[in-house]
């Protein structure tokens, strides 16, 4: 307890010093407001520095940090050392009138059904590029989750994520109350020279600032204030294997230490069905763990713990700490195909939201995969989001905090993938253990190995993707990324009848439905560092610093009720992914231009990052049974009519499972198995 405040008050006095010996934020009266009072992200939290990339330096005071339903405000600490805002940041502001449907139609700003008025020349909300005056792709609503229009922010979002360490400019103009009576601007304690920079900068590049209720800027991110710290694991513990070029695609060096644990052989059922010791996929399941490196401060990487930051705040290693990762792998019946063994291609799985290796080892559909393909699926847990992390989640959404553990123990999790990696693609890994081999032949074929994740996984599989030197094409299966959009939109955030009610420990942490978007967006910064949002810009053509480049398979399930279709569509933006067209059947969505800024793939290996549409049909009465889903809510609110087609794709339709694993091969691409029709699952056969 007293190490906590001590860190506390030494925080704020940094903080202190650091505007005394830098300046003030910009701000009306030379003092950064609380959090909350002005629009957010917004550069009136941060002060200059010359050491960053971006020149800046997030600078948050704790005692104008939200506080908690105990009165504790954030600890800053973990957020001072970014040099800017998310990439995925959604940009929150209060407009007192602006505040409800009715306004929000008669000032005509871009809504989430037509991204495309975003260049509307008269468009209400504008964001550009501070530097080249380029629009940003954006879309807005008011906050359905709030309880009434009092407590009810306008949220702005990127339909693509913002570029790192660029700096950009809000301007909100025209806007009118329900009754369509203009909404007047905030007064100004005192002329701020600020303001009539932006203003000078808005008319340069052609934006009119008459009838402007306010703007502001904000920085984004650096690439290295965002991946620094996972690509500083990462080169190290792969130094420790003695690969110290991983652009190359050569896994030199050794292979990690592996200890196997429990190998089940199983027989091909019964004409009357499985009895037990008998599977109709699996020849073999073996378990085991694994030895990683580990960074976070407690012994074995135990949920909970945090990185040590040295003075550039970067990673620093306890000497000999070690975290022992578990793994299974499935080898399918498929690798003895015709009674000679064939060598498969290794597949890391990523499992769903707070699950465990469990999935990979229990669910039929992965079992499928594998097999219908000749594909051999290992998976690990998802370390930070993994069944043993929910006692630590809660805590954290209780007091925000906390909050760095998660995305701290993610960033492990990372490295766990990637070591996994490194076993299945060298010959002295996995596939010289006789637990691997079939008559004495390996059942590994070591040139490649590939990554598919379902939900969670094919979430965070997106950031694991930028940062592996091994794993080169990936395909994200019902994926997206910002959480600060997602969560809102999933039914997983707020479901009383589990364990995981996120959005009840939130609101009884911070009870305020206003305040609750900024917390997502502050949550959002230190995710970028676990999730896809702060690796997005690198995951295909521009990777990282001794990085491979990448290739991806976006698979959507559309109206999926757990992970929100527009963060999958504004990642394929980001990531420069193309559209497999026809995506859906005419009128299914309700967008004036469907997947808008996503241009339409051309088909076989020429799509190097694409994503598929998959439909399970409209709300209908099939057989006597209820089917199908409609489109998803246009406002941020979860799903709640209809079947859940998130897990209801792949687990029904053999055709996305071959398309996943074409595309997962060496030289793969985007596989048609939809008969040139929008891709739809077996029991909808179409208007």
């Amino acid at each position: 307890m007293h190490r906590s405040v001590q860190r506390t008050s030494l925080a704020a006095l940094a903080a202190l010093l650091g505007v005394l010996a830098l300046g003030p934020p910009a701000g009306a009266a030379g003092v950064a407001p609380r959090l909350g009072d002005v629009p957010f992200p917004n550069d009136v939290f941060t002060v200059a520095d010359p050491h960053t990339p971006t020149g800046r330096r997030v600078h948050f005071v704790q005692a104008a940090m939200p506080a908690n339903a105990k009165g504790l405000h954030i600890d800053p600490h973990a957020w001072n050392w970014s040099d800017g805002f998310s990439p995925g940041s959604t940009l929150v502001v209060r407009v007192p009138g602006l505040d409800n449907a009715a306004a929000f139609k008669r000032s005509r700003l871009v809504p989430i059904t037509d991204m495309a008025r975003a260049f509307d020349r008269d468009q209400a909300v504008v964001v550009i590029d501070a530097r080249t005056g380029a629009r940003q792709p954006i879309w807005a609503e008011v906050d359905a989750q709030a309880a009434r229009d009092a407590s009810r922010n306008l949220l702005i979002r990127p339909a693509r994520n913002f570029l790192e360490g660029h700096r950009y400019i809000v301007a909100l103009r025209h806007l009118v109350d329900r009754r369509g009576r203009p909404i007047a601007p905030p007064r100004l304690a005192q002329p701020d020279p600020h303001q009539a920079a932006l203003r000078a900068t808005l008319s340069r590049f052609g934006i009119a600032t008459k009838a402007l209720y306010r703007t502001w800027d904000f920085t984004v991110a650096s690439r290295q204030s965002l991946s620094g710290r996972a690509l500083a694991i990462r080169n190290d513990a792969f130094r420790q294997l003695g690969d110290t070029n991983l652009a190359d695609g050569v896994p030199t060096g050794r292979s990690p230490s592996y200890a196997i644990g429990q190998v089940t052989d199983f027989a091909p059922c019964d004409p009357d069905g499985c009895k037990a010791g008998q599977d109709p996929d699996l020849l073999r399941q073996v378990t085991g763990t694994f030895d990683v490196p580990c960074y976070l401060d407690k012994p074995g990487c135990v949920p909970g713990g945090v990185f040590a930051l040295d003075a550039n705040g970067l990673p620093r290693r306890t000497p000999g700490n070690v975290m022992q990762a578990r793994f299974v792998c499935n080898i399918p019946r498929a690798a003895t195909a015709g009674g000679t063994v064939h060598p498969l291609l290794p597949a890391l799985y990523g499992h769903g939201l707070f699950g465990d290796i469990g999935e990979a080892q229990d669910s039929r559909n992965v079992h499928q995969l594998g097999d219908e393909n000749g594909v051999l699926v290992c998976a690990t847990d998802w370390s930070g989001m993994a069944d043993e992390d929910i006692n630590s989640a809660a805590p954290a959404l209780l007091d925000l905090s906390k909050f760095p553990a998660i995305a701290d123990r993610l960033q492990q999790g990372f490295l766990n993938f990637m070591y996994l990696a490194r076993l299945l693609h060298r010959d002295d890994g996995l596939a010289a253990d006789p637990a691997f081999r079939i008559n004495g032949l390996p059942v590994i074929d070591t040139s490649s190995v590939a990554y598919y994740g379902n939900s969670q996984g094919g979430i965070l599989g997106g950031a694991l993707t930028a940062l592996s030197p091994d794993i080169v094409r990936s395909v994200l299966y019902v994926p997206g990324m910002n959480y600060s959009t997602l969560l809102p939109r999933s039914i997983d955030f707020d479901d009383p009848t589990t364990t995981a009610d996120f959005a009840g420990v939130l609101e009884a942490g911070y009870p305020s439905d206003r305040g609750r978007p900024l917390l997502l967006d502050l949550v959002q910064m230190l995710w970028d560092r676990g999730e896809p949002a702060g690796y997005a810009q690198h995951m295909t053509s521009d990777p990282l610093p001794d990085t491979p480049r990448h290739n991806v398979l976006i698979e959507m399930a559309f109206g999926d009720h757990q992970v929100a279709n527009v963060t999958a569509e504004a990642e394929a933006r980001t990531i420069g992914a193309r559209l497999r067209e026809p995506a859906l059947d005419p009128g299914r969505s309700p967008d004036v231009t469907p997947f808008y800024g996503i241009p339409a793939a051309k088909g076989g290996a020429d799509d190097a990052n694409a994503m598929v549409v998959w439909d399970i049909g409209p709300l209908r009465t099939q057989a006597g049974v209820s089917k199908g889903t409609p489109a998803p809510p246009t406002a941020n609110l979860a799903p709640g009519k209809g079947q859940d087609p998130h897990d209801y794709v792949i687990e029904n339709s053999p055709a996305v499972r071959r398309q996943i694993a074409a595309f997962m091969r060496p030289g793969g691409g985007l596989l048609e198995v939809c008969g040139g029709q929008p891709c739809r699952t077996p029991d909808w056969a179409g208007p």
